[in-house]
């Protein structure tokens, strides 16, 4: 092999380069932000583990059927009914945008397109 030290130096300028994210973050570390939970409501329409890792996923079926197939009662897996409404289901008890939704999706650098559409409930305190 001829040209091994400049093969060898453009291995090594590679391999810097994929792993500049985890040098600069190293030494870094971030608390996962917990959301503030209402006060006052101790349940939610699922159980707190589904929240976590399904929430998405129920806001956009909960979208289908009430769009698409004009179904809004949505029956939990405990058998409660609940409206089909990020308005009037989860924002009722889940009033500050900031301080619930922001906290985890600004930290996992995620932007949903909820609030295309929808109105957080401070900004609508404002226009009343």
């Amino acid at each position: 092999m001829y040209n091994a030290g400049k093969v060898i130096f453009f291995i090594i300028v590679l391999i810097l380069f994929f792993t500049i994210p985890m040098w600069l973050n190293f030494g870094r570390l971030e608390a996962i932000p917990q959301p503030e939970l209402p006060k006052e409501e101790k349940k939610c329409v699922e159980s707190k583990d589904y929240m976590k890792a399904y929430h998405m996923k129920l806001l956009d079926n909960w979208r289908k059927r009430a769009i698409r197939e004009n179904q809004h009662m949505y029956i939990a897996s405990d058998g409660e009914k609940y409206t089909i409404s990020l308005q009037r289901a989860c924002m009722k008890c889940h009033t500050e945008k900031e301080k619930f939704c922001d906290r985890c999706h600004n930290f996992v650098i995620t932007h949903p397109d909820c609030w295309d559409c929808h109105i957080a409930p401070e900004v609508a305190k404002k226009w009343q």
